[in-house]
């Protein structure tokens, strides 16, 4: 049996044990906490619970493959629920619009909302789906060696990725209101980026959503992964909570061991990291021993943004606003543009907000609710003090509430509240950069030029997360495990 040690305990770490225990290594987990769901993880006070991080559910062949590597279907130990209308979304105009979970349902509100658009939906339609069916190979493989670039599945997808255009502009091409071209776009602030200046492939996003639908899991979407640590019970488990890893210690590039806190050395014939990837290059392994990601390139590199999180304990259900909400601002360019660019923050923002208590009864006491705020912001190149500001962030989100939503009672009806500032995700949650999307996703960031899966500077390392490729979002963390653990059968002759 060989040996495999897998660092920190993010989402990607439970596929990555499901396979291997499958395949007869003997896999073990290094956590310094006292918990394995990691931001994966929820918020929970009395009877209230909240999902730290991530609270779309889409893409539901990514977490069925998983379940059935282990012989298991995932309705067996999730309770899911879809989600009609997807989101609502509102505009400073007054205008609101409810994509819907059926094609035909949202051409309807398309030709209610936006009309003479509603053909145009249709083409859009037909048109991503060729670019999503020529894409998906290549996300579900490693890119390890430029020569990955001139195999045929590239090839084939190559005509139809659009790489040299924006997000925004191949939406111009199927659309004319510009409204409904945020309403197609801003899906980008899931690997944050503008639509303005993100790959016009990443059109895949809202392709995703409009085709696929939106699952809610009732207890929140932490449950995914304690479902999948059930399976992995059934399998032997090995953890370690509470247990720091030190230092990964490199020698000749190549990982020989670990060492722990306590100083103890532990040695194996693979390691995992599933750990924020810069983090965990600048703290867990010397300098000395990486070139291509030294800590002066790691600054080098472009990140993606932060975000302020307000988590509100109520005691009252607001049937106005829908399960998932958008609320954008005035000028929504000008608001990401001064995010990306300026790094800083308007006055006048747009935010998304999570209200799961309208058809769930699980998170929070009977007629009473959890609701969940995320605000997109600088990375910590900006100059902002949350500390003095976040008072003035949180009333400005009530202002707002009231006047989009006609809810002018909010804090009445808060028993408990809780902020996550950028600060907070560096110092608490050991995020470089405050980018709780890790790299940003420009061309030159991305498939080859992206930290490989195998890691190309030191042998016997594998990464997981939304560092390697494919990307920053829930599904294609849950790929980059299967990518890597298929790397380490391949190496074994196991596939």
């Amino acid at each position: 049996m060989k040996k495999v040690l897998i660092v920190w305990a993010g989402p990607g770490w439970l596929w990555a044990w499901m396979i291997l225990s499958n395949n007869w290594y003997d896999v073990n987990i290094y956590e310094r906490f006292n918990e394995v769901w990691w931001r994966n993880n929820n918020i929970s006070l009395w009877e209230y619970k909240f999902d730290i991080g991530p609270t779309f559910l889409i893409y539901m062949k990514a977490l069925k493959d998983i379940f059935e590597l282990s012989w298991k279907k995932v309705e067996d130990y999730l309770d899911l629920i879809n989600i009609d209308p997807l989101y609502k979304l509102s505009f400073e105009n007054g205008k609101e619009f409810y994509p819907r979970a059926k094609i035909e349902d949202t051409y309807k509100e398309i030709e209610k909302v936006f009309p003479w658009e509603q053909d145009n939906y249709l083409r859009y339609i037909d048109k991503e789906w060729k670019k999503f069916d020529a894409m998906m190979p290549c996300l579900e493989v490693p890119y390890s060696h430029f020569s990955d670039f001139l195999k045929k599945r590239f090839l084939k997808a190559l005509p139809k990725l659009d790489l040299f255009n924006t997000l925004h502009s191949r939406l111009s091409s199927y659309f004319k209101d510009e409204d409904l071209k945020i309403s197609m776009a801003f899906q980008a602030k899931y690997i944050w980026m503008s639509p303005w200046t993100c790959p016009a492939a990443f059109t895949i996003l809202s392709y995703f959503e409009h085709k696929m639908w939106i699952h809610h899991v009732k207890w929140w979407l932490n449950e995914i992964s304690k479902a999948m640590a059930k399976v992995v019970k059934q399998n032997g488990w090995n953890i370690n909570l509470n247990t720091t890893v030190k230092q990964i210690i490199v020698e000749n590039w190549i990982a020989k061991w670990v060492e722990l806190e306590n100083w103890e050395k532990i040695f194996w014939d693979y390691v995992i990291v599933n750990a924020d990837f810069a983090y965990a290059m600048t703290n867990l392994i010397d300098n000395k021993s990486r070139k291509k990601y030294s800590d002066e390139k790691l600054k080098e590199k472009e990140y993606s943004c932060s975000t302020f999180m307000l988590y509100l304990w109520l005691d009252k259900i607001y049937t106005n606003l829908n399960h998932h909400n958008i609320i954008f601002n005035k000028e929504y360019k000008r608001f990401v543009d001064n995010i990306s660019e300026n790094k800083d923050i308007s006055d006048d923002f747009s935010f998304y907000i999570h209200n799961p208590s309208l058809i769930d009864d699980s998170l929070a006491p009977k007629w009473s609710s959890s609701l969940y705020i995320l605000i997109p912001t600088s990375n910590n190149l900006c100059w902002i003090d949350w500390e003095t500001k976040k008072d003035k962030i949180e009333q400005k989100i009530y202002e707002i509430i009231e006047k989009r939503f006609w809810i002018n009672d909010i804090k009445e009806h808060t028993i408990e509240k809780l902020i996550i500032t950028p600060n907070d995700w560096e110092n608490k949650y050991n995020i470089y950069n405050w980018a709780t999307f890790n790299l940003s996703h420009k061309i030159s960031q991305m498939l080859y030029f992206r930290p490989h899966n195998e890691f190309e500077e030191i042998k016997n390392m594998y990464l997981v997360w939304g560092w390697t490729h494919p990307w920053s979002w829930l599904p294609t963390i849950y790929e980059s495990a299967k990518i890597s653990t298929s790397m380490i059968l391949k190496k074994d002759k196991k596939n």
